[in-house]
């Protein structure tokens, strides 16, 4: 299995940015899909997570209303979309793939990608 994390950059506040994570080596249909993060010195924490056809979705409260989490199963590839980018938001992202619904917990997930850096300026 493989998750290849892309889209990261520099950005200045109120920016936008969207990542892309693009599944091989899994049906990736039969997987629900999330989006985690890391900032230095911090734990990974959940950002969002999308069912296996894309009808439900969640969010942390920290991104609620200016993430989005999408994906199209046609080209194996879930997506966050970035809006109104805080400096806040500066962390090394991590699609994640689990064949459950509704986790934010690390542990729950066993599929890793490696990361893309997103870095907010204020």
């Amino acid at each position: 299995v493989q998750l290849q994390a892309s889209g990261g950059g520099l950005v200045q506040a109120g920016d936008s940015l969207r990542l892309s994570c693009a599944a091989s080596g899994l049906t990736f249909s039969n997987y629900a899909m999330s989006w985690f993060r890391q900032a230095p010195g911090t734990e990974r924490e959940f950002v969002a997570t999308i069912s296996w056809s894309g009808g439900r979705t969640n969010y942390a409260d920290s991104v609620k209303g200016r993430f989005t989490i999408s994906r199209d199963n046609a080209k194996n590839t879930v997506y966050l979309q970035m809006n109104s980018l805080k400096p806040e938001d500066t962390a090394v992202y991590y699609c994640a793939a689990n064949p459950s619904y509704g986790a934010t917990t690390v542990g729950k997930y066993g599929y890793w990608g490696q990361g893309t850096q997103v870095t907010v300026s204020s």
